[in-house]
C-alpha cells in the first residue's frame, strides 16, 4: 500500500522516526485537524461526521491524559485540563456547538505552540543554536 501512495509512505516514516516530543506535536496537530472538521461537519449538518472527528479529538486528549509522567506536579495540572477539554468536546458533541469547539481548540492551540517552544529550548540546548519544531 505504502508503495502506491508515496505521501502514506512519508507519513508513516515520519511517525516512526519521530522523538517522543515530536510525537506529542503531532497529537496536539492532529487534535486541532478533528476539532475543525467537527466543526464543519457541523456547518454542513453533517451529524455522523461531526461525532466522528469530535471522538477522534476525545480519543487524543485520552492519550495525551494516559501518558502524562505523574510523578511531576505539573502533569496533575494538565491532567484537570485534559479531562475539562475531553468533557467540553463531549458537551459540544451533544449540543453542536461551535463555539465550545473553539474554545476547546484554543486550549489545544495553547498546549502545542507551547510544548513547540519546549521542543525548540530542547534542541538548542542538546545541538546549540537553531533545531525549529
Amino acid at each position: 500500500m505504502a508503495i502506491n501512495n508515496p505521501y502514506a509512505a512519508y507519513q508513516q516514516n515520519s511517525i516512526t522516526t519521530a522523538s517522543p516530543g515530536e510525537l506529542t506535536l503531532m497529537l496536539y496537530n492532529g487534535c486541532i485537524k478533528f476539532i475543525n472538521q467537527a466543526s464543519q461537519a457541523i456547518d454542513a449538518s453533517n451529524i455522523q461526521e461531526k461525532n466522528t472527528n469530535i471522538q477522534k479529538a476525545q480519543k487524543i486528549i485520552t492519550e495525551l491524559m494516559i501518558t502524562l509522567n505523574k510523578d511531576y506536579e505539573v502533569a496533575k495540572k494538565f491532567e484537570v485540563m485534559y479531562e475539562y477539554m475531553n468533557h467540553r468536546l463531549i458537551e459540544a458533541n451533544i449540543k453542536n456547538d461551535k463555539e465550545i469547539l473553539k474554545e476547546v481548540e484554543n486550549y489545544v492551540v495553547e498546549f502545542r505552540d507551547t510544548w513547540k517552544q519546549v521542543i525548540q529550548i530542547n534542541r538548542q540546548q542538546q545541538y546549540g543554536q537553531g533545531g525549529q519544531a
